[in-house]
């Protein structure tokens, strides 16, 4: 079983493990960072965000995707309901006009709800460095309730 979703540091690598996870995923977490190619308008959104600031779109046209809050997706989340043909014209090229553009209007920004747990853009080498340094140190305080 690989975890995915909600994980973007040691902690939440831990849990996962703890639950019987055998690797993990994570992919909001690695568009914060310097090697990412994405536009830096995608990466300040996700520093900005907080746990809450995600929304799922594309539930109702069959290809659901977690996005960042912006008025463009509000605008697709009620057109969903109204007029899915439109929504599904306003959607194509919505992921490159957010990645490429940075375009804060018409972009589709995907990021899971991890993004609130991001505040600052490192590089992969750190991110790494970072997440396995806070799953030891988790696991070694959390040894202290298995002992007896």
């Amino acid at each position: 079983v690989i975890a995915a979703g909600g994980i973007a540091d040691g902690r939440g690598m831990a849990a996962a493990f703890a639950l019987g996870a055998e690797g993990i995923q994570m992919g909001t977490r690695f568009i914060a960072t310097v090697e990412s190619e994405v536009h830096p308008n995608f990466k300040k959104k996700i520093l900005k965000a907080s746990i809450r600031d995600t929304v799922v779109t594309g539930a109702k046209l069959g290809h659901p995707v977690r996005v960042l809050k912006t008025p463009f997706a509000r605008k697709i989340r009620e057109l969903e309901v109204s007029d899915p043909m439109e929504a599904e014209e306003k959607l194509v090229g919505s992921l490159r006009r957010a990645v490429q553009d940075g375009d804060i209007d018409s972009g589709s920004f995907m990021a899971g709800q991890s993004a609130g747990l991001i505040s600052d853009i490192k590089t992969v080498k750190e991110v790494m460095e970072d997440i396995m340094k806070e799953f030891f140190e988790t696991l070694k305080e959390l040894s202290k309730y298995l002992e007896g």
